[in-house]
């Protein structure tokens, strides 16, 4: 599935983020626009996935929707830390301060993160080679 691939290939470049000077105001901002397109990627990934379901939900355009209908679809789905990102996510165009968005940046490391990479692993294991066919 294409959208699995782009998931997982913007996932390799966000894990970068562990690497990177954190002190600089530019890799910051790199850092949550990268995490921006990982959470756009994810909750469309997870909608095309629900779709394959057969999920009625699928046909909304609500990341909230998509989240809220995953957690009931996958029992490996943390839907509230997802949700917590969406209201990251949405709350970013409101970040300028530069200690709120050194804080955000660390949420995204040591939470966030992680969570995109268990999906991606919870997501090859439930569907394994299924995957590719989507």
């Amino acid at each position: 599935m294409k959208k699995f691939e782009n998931y997982t290939s913007n996932l390799r470049i966000l894990e970068q983020a562990y690497y990177e000077q954190l002190d600089n105001e530019f890799i910051i901002s790199g850092i949550i626009d990268k995490f921006s397109i990982q959470f756009e990627l994810g909750w469309k990934m997870l909608k095309t996935l629900l779709t394959y379901e057969g999920s009625k939900i699928a046909s909304t355009v609500s990341p909230r929707s998509i989240i809220k209908e995953s957690y009931a679809v996958y029992p490996f789905f943390d839907g509230s830390l997802w949700l917590e990102m969406l209201k990251d996510r949405n709350d970013m165009s409101h970040i300028y301060d530069g200690n709120a968005a050194r804080n955000l940046v660390q949420k995204i490391l040591k939470k966030y993160i992680p969570q995109f990479t268990e999906l991606e692993h919870e997501l090859k294991n439930y569907y394994g080679d299924t995957l590719n066919t989507l």
